[in-house]
């Protein structure tokens, strides 16, 4: 899939608020614990539990959600496939963040090892 900047804006505004649920919600069906998906996110993120519900109180946009991130280092080290996107091949920063988010996620939910999802 091409990515283009209607789909990179699109992206950049969506608030984290309104894919967090979504994201609690597959994990828990796949059972794995709302704690993991805290402890990927941090992993990535820097964001404790407590930082993430400020965040979803505060409704921010993704591009708000990842400029107060500090991203892990061996984030990059995220690879392979994501909605049809092949996550080093992203060139847009916020865009690739955000689908690091979603790989990490569905991994989680996929039964993966945290060691491996922290890529440890």
């Amino acid at each position: 899939m091409q990515e283009n900047e209607k789909h990179n804006n699109r992206i950049a505004k969506l608030t984290f608020a309104s894919v967090f649920p979504h994201n609690v919600t597959k994990v828990i069906s796949k059972g794995r614990t709302r704690e993991e998906l805290y402890q990927v996110i941090e992993w990535l993120t820097g964001f404790d539990e407590r930082e993430i519900q400020k965040l979803i109180d505060e409704k921010v946009t993704f591009e708000t959600f990842f400029e107060k991130a500090v991203l892990n280092p061996n984030a990059e080290k995220i690879t392979g496939l994501i909605c049809g996107y092949r996550i080093e091949e992203i060139e847009n920063p916020l865009t690739k963040k955000v689908r690091y988010l979603d790989k990490i996620i569905d991994e989680l939910a996929k039964g993966r090892k945290i060691e491996i999802i922290l890529r440890q």
